[in-house]
């Protein structure tokens, strides 16, 4: 039975006994003309384990819980769903991330369609979904539009409905949902329609590769090749982590039966000594093993992620909110010492403006001039290093000859972006505040971004590296492990040959 065929339905779950260990799951639809009671019987625990965090969690955003409790409801209705269950259940998922050469993007290859592709696609950490060039040699079995007016497309907020006259194809089809691709390399959104197709997935126990697993009619957004511009040579998409609805997480989670959570560990940055490296996302609960057998999830450190309710796309609507990942930073430490800033900066306004956001888009953090005036100047002066002439994208670069060479990279001050207290704070070391370049000067990894920028600090991608970042979307918090050199350990470490 599939929900779409209700669009117009006021939806209802709600869960009764029947005997020990069962529950009757009842789906009702009403609407004008009449009421319908759809009901599905299905073993308690999950029922439990897929509409009780919405109704117990107290920290979790209502509009996004909802929105979530839909989309599983949806995959538990239609005929799709019986096609994703197998016997067996991953504990959680795997991608293996890589760093492009010649724009510094993060690259990822996913598994789509029927028969199964190779699809690479650049890494969105706050995009608000997939979305892939279907002009170009899309072949697939499988594929499916998404009908405007159906629950998908309400799902997905597509606010328009788009109608293509040329022949049926992937991105060309009547009546489909119209979605928003948000391009912000290149500073631009565009149009697409939204489809379903197999979307296929490396699981793991945490330290080893696993089977793969499909969801058959996984959301995305077909797009013509334009919208590719700036991306990296031979890409064909662009995979979004945000927190919006039918991100991957979301879409994941809902499909698997996983807690919304998934974790990002992103290889150190090319640079004059580190040529090729890669990194892993995992979605699901931990444990996340790094050789030699060492437990990253272990000892993080807490802090809430924070809601925009203004988005930050380069394109959207009136009241959507942003999809990306903030933090509340109060305050910033340059070897212990807290430097001058406008602390209205560090706030997210009313309008959107300002606070502290992640971006696997931004190889190099980028702050707003008075705070990066104020952390260069402090940083030169704590440092005591001789500067040497500027090299792009960078201003502030030094003689290395006298920096000594740590376990967590050259010697130099660290800075602490400190979050909801004193006692809790992002220690960032030599490795992710320098850059070396290639005849081995030393630069400060961080760049102007303009007196009046959207946010005031947009932490990037080489600030990232070699850390773990866990994105506990349901309640709204992020762990994150400091460099995980202290721990004997990278990024680069988790075993992708071996099977489980």
């Amino acid at each position: 039975m599939d929900i779409s065929s209700c669009p117009n339905c006021l939806i209802t779950v709600k869960g009764g006994g029947l005997g020990p260990g069962a529950t009757l799951l009842r789906l009702i639809l009403r609407h004008t003309e009449k009421t319908e009671v759809w009901t599905k019987s299905i073993n308690e625990k999950l029922y439990k384990e897929l509409f009780a965090p919405f109704l117990l969690t107290p920290h979790s955003n209502m509009s996004s819980s909802i929105k979530f409790l839909l989309f599983t409801t949806i995959l538990l209705f239609s005929n799709s769903f019986s096609n994703a269950q197998t016997s067996f259940h991953p504990s959680a998922l795997i991608l293996n991330i890589i760093q492009d050469l010649s724009t510094l993007q993060y690259v990822t290859t996913i598994r789509q369609r029927t028969p199964l592709a190779d699809i690479s696609v650049v890494v969105d950490l706050g995009g608000q979904f997939l979305y892939v060039d279907c002009s170009q040699n899309y072949k697939s079995s499988s594929y499916v539009p998404t009908r405007c007016g159906s629950a998908q497309c309400s799902l997905a907020e597509s606010r328009s409905c788009l109608t293509c006259n040329g022949p049926p194809s992937p991105g060309c089809n009547r009546n489909t949902c119209g979605m928003s691709p948000d391009n912000s390399v290149a500073g631009f959104a565009s149009g697409g329609d939204l489809g379903q197709d197999v979307f296929a997935i490396q699981s793991t126990n945490g330290k080893n590769p696993g089977p793969v697993v499909s969801v058959p009619r996984f959301l995305f957004t077909c797009v013509f090749t334009f919208v590719l511009r700036g991306l990296a040579s031979d890409v064909q998409g662009m995979l979004g982590l945000g927190r919006g609805p039918i991100g991957l997480p979301s879409q994941l989670a809902a499909a698997l039966r996983f807690n919304r959570k998934f974790a990002i560990c992103l290889p150190a940055t090319i640079s004059s000594d580190i040529l090729s490296t890669s990194g892993v996302i995992f979605f699901g609960n931990g444990p996340y093993v790094m050789e030699p057998n060492i437990d990253i999830s272990t000892s993080l450190i807490y802090t809430p992620l924070l809601r925009n309710p203004v988005s930050t796309a380069s394109g959207y609507t009136t009241g959507d909110k942003s999809t990306d990942y903030f933090i509340g930073v109060k305050s910033i430490k340059v070897n212990g010492k807290p430097i001058s800033l406008n602390a209205t900066l560090l706030s997210i306004q009313s309008n959107g403006f300002g606070g502290t956001k992640f971006s696997t888009l931004r190889p190099y953090t980028v702050l707003e001039t008075s705070i990066y005036n104020s952390l260069t100047r402090a940083f030169v002066e704590e440092s005591k290093l001789t500067r040497v002439a500027s090299v792009a994208p960078f201003e502030f670069c030094f003689d290395p000859k006298n920096v000594a060479s740590t376990r967590v990279g050259p010697g130099v001050p660290s800075i602490d972006l400190v979050l909801q207290s004193e006692s809790v704070f992002w220690r960032i070391f030599g490795a992710n505040s320098m850059v070396r370049l290639r005849d081995g000067v030393l630069c400060l990894g961080f760049v102007d971004g303009g007196s009046n920028p959207r946010t005031s600090i947009v932490i990037g991608g080489h600030q990232m590296g070699d850390n773990l970042l866990q994105f506990d979307i349901a309640t709204s918090r992020l762990g994150f492990s400091s460099s995980l050199l202290f721990r004997r350990t990278t990024c680069s470490n988790f075993n992708f040959t071996s099977n489980a």
